[in-house]
């Protein structure tokens, strides 16, 4: 197969022409970057235009492209997206993005390394430099002459990088390579490039967070950048960075931003589509650009569906959106640190049928979380799209906010507008499900009705997932001794630590696990109980909610009028009314170790009261199909 590449690409590109979409050959790949995260392996190519060779890293984003095969040794690509950056003291081509025109290939000519002293001269036409191009050792002329063909219909003019007007804002003769770097775009960013220049509007500003580690105190806050294209990333500035910068930006404004240091974006931290990310240092230059630019938007959103967070990864980061259905009030929470701040829960909706709750921190309950309350105790139920929450899969799926999150209410865009339409419409009237607070998979639709007795004959709870099912039963016994426990009170990221405490003292109360000391703590339910139908008995435990579902008080309440008030009879007496009340139970069933043995445990994960009217209608239904049959 005849196959002309680009005459005089290489030459083109090395001499700054980015602008041409060339068709060069793969001669060599290689790894250079060996991890064991795929996204950080990197790829270097030797690239030929049958004349000339020379080397070029491949983006990241391109991996796959290697790994399955689609571009290799004796491909023949076509160049769509590249720069060329300096490298210790030469040039290296980064690829972007290309096109396979032909998988494999025999190679093309005989070609050499291109060096930077084969330059011809500024503004030599491409055709004058094809005469004087050395030809093949093995006097193979056909490179020489395809290269003469594609000459005719590409021509580009050799020019040096890219220098911008001589304008520099009075400050008289600057050296050489302080000229104002090239704007590019996010997308191309990469640490081998030397000098460059960003245009992006901050999206997200962190809080001024303070640290102490083995090298000392210090001080970090991060922003999030956008793009016109849509690249986005991360800013990081420490310590003496901080104070030139963290009062400069501000969200929404535009900034040109220059001279950061690129490094590997810390996943744990930092969910932008980007594998970078800038750290600002003493040499870098962030300046405010007061013209208005409509190119860049205000905003990027990568909505989920509230169904699809059911199945969403802990600790993930992402957007979604909903109708406030129910707002909480804001409560006093101690945070670690010692220090107080407040937590507002919240309850969205959207149209895949699920619900989910929204937690809110700090400054957001007494700003949009205030609002949103006040809009909803009114009897409008506002849109909220939520930017950057984070999922916390602790007692089912919800979402809380962290530093970056951003809440916008009632927004202008397309998806809000269908939002509100649906929910005028039939959404309102609609039931939905909560993915919150361990609800069971599948939903009361296609709940699993269960005898006591079946929980042992059918072995529930021994597979590698729980069980979960609904009995209806009666209590038949509680322990009293161990009904509940002292907890901590204290914040460790978005949970409370809940863990043991125990007295220091006759005022105050201490948790191993956080090394504090606090004068108040929490009461929360371990309650243990048996509980029978007509088939047989078992024992089961409830945590905090179901406790309270069950006991009908708090802990706390329980434990002061046993511990504290030492009123026996009374205590007795509510016990002993909890008793034979029949509940409609929802049950996790799964086999923990304790010890060198397995056990199958069973929490309660819901504890209804049982609605004659409604078990009526569903005994009824059972025999109406049993009829049937």
């Amino acid at each position: 197969m005849s196959v002309n590449l680009t005459a005089n690409a290489i030459p083109a590109i090395i001499g700054g022409d980015v602008n041409a979409k060339p068709l060069v050959q793969v001669l060599d790949v290689a790894l250079v970057s060996n991890t064991n995260n795929s996204q950080q392996q990197r790829y270097k190519l030797l690239l030929s235009d049958a004349v000339f060779s020379h080397h070029a890293m491949l983006a990241t984003q391109l991996n796959d492209r290697i790994r399955t095969g689609r571009v290799q040794k004796g491909s023949v690509v076509q160049l769509l997206d590249y720069i060329c950056t300096p490298l210790k003291n030469r040039k290296i081509i980064v690829v972007l993005n290309m096109e396979t025109i032909i998988p494999d290939c025999e190679i093309i000519g005989n070609p050499k390394p291109y060096m930077d002293s084969d330059l011809p001269s500024v503004g030599t036409k491409a055709d004058n430099t094809v005469e004087n191009l050395p030809r093949s050792n093995n006097n193979n002329n056909s490179a020489a002459q395809n290269a003469s063909h594609n000459a005719q219909n590409f021509r580009p003019t050799i020019q040096p990088p890219y220098q911008p007007p001589p304008v520099y804002k009075g400050r008289g003769a600057i050296l050489k390579n302080e000229a104002p770097a090239r704007i590019i775009p996010i997308a191309a960013l990469n640490p081998y490039q030397g000098r460059w220049a960003i245009k992006a509007r901050v999206t997200a500003k962190g809080d001024l967070r303070r640290y102490n580690n083995a090298r000392g105190d210090g001080k970090v806050f991060s922003f999030d950048l956008l793009d016109s294209d849509g690249g986005e990333i991360r800013v990081t500035c420490f310590n003496a960075v901080v104070d030139r910068f963290y009062n400069v930006i501000e969200v929404g404004k535009v900034y040109m931003i220059s001279k950061g240091n690129l490094k590997p974006a810390q996943k744990n931290f930092n969910h932008l589509k980007n594998e970078w990310e800038i750290f600002l240092e003493s040499t870098s230059t962030v300046e405010l650009c007061p013209d208005e630019d409509d190119s860049i938007p205000k905003q990027q959103f990568s909505f989920r569906p509230i169904s699809d967070i059911e199945n969403a990864d802990n600790n993930s980061i992402l957007d979604v959106i909903g109708v406030v259905t129910s707002v909480n009030p804001s409560v006093p929470i101690l945070r670690k640190n010692g220090m107080e701040t407040q937590r507002r829960i919240l309850s969205l909706k959207d149209s895949s049928g699920r619900s989910v709750e929204l937690t809110l921190w700090g400054e957001f309950c007494n700003r949009e979380g205030q609002k949103l309350q006040e809009m909803v105790d009114a009897g409008f139920f506002p849109i909220l799209a939520v930017k950057a929450g984070k999922v916390n899969d602790f007692s089912g799926k919800s979402v809380g906010s962290i530093s970056t999150t951003q809440l916008f209410i009632n927004p202008d865009f397309p998806e809000a507008h269908s939002l509100r339409e649906w929910f005028d419409r039939v959404g309102k009237d609609s039931a939905s499900l909560s993915i919150s607070k361990d609800i069971i998979p599948g939903g009361p639709k296609n709940e699993i009705r269960k005898a006591v007795s079946q929980i042992k004959d059918e072995g529930l709870g021994r597979s590698d997932k729980p069980d979960w099912i609904t009995v209806r039963a009666a209590i038949s016994f509680i322990k009293t001794d161990t009904f509940c426990y002292t907890a901590c009170p204290l914040m460790i990221g978005d949970r409370q630590c809940n863990k043991k405490v125990t007295r220091s003292g006759n005022t105050r109360w201490q948790c191993d696990r956080c090394n504090q000391e606090f004068e108040e703590c929490d009461y929360r339910y371990l309650l243990q109980a048996q509980i029978l139908d007509q088939t047989g008995l078992t024992w089961v435990t409830a945590f905090q909610e179901a406790g309270e579902e069950i006991m009908e008080y708090s802990a706390k309440e329980l434990y002061f009028l046993k511990y504290e008030q030492q009123d026996d009879e009374k205590f007795g007496e509510i016990i002993k009314s909890r008793l034979f009340n029949q509940f409609v139970f929802r049950l996790k069933i799964k086999e923990e170790l304790y010890g060198d043995e397995q056990k199958v445990k069973i929490t309660v994960v819901k504890a209804d009261k049982l609605n004659y009217s409604s078990e009526s209608s569903y005994m009824l239904d059972l025999i109406s199909k049993f009829c049937r049959q």
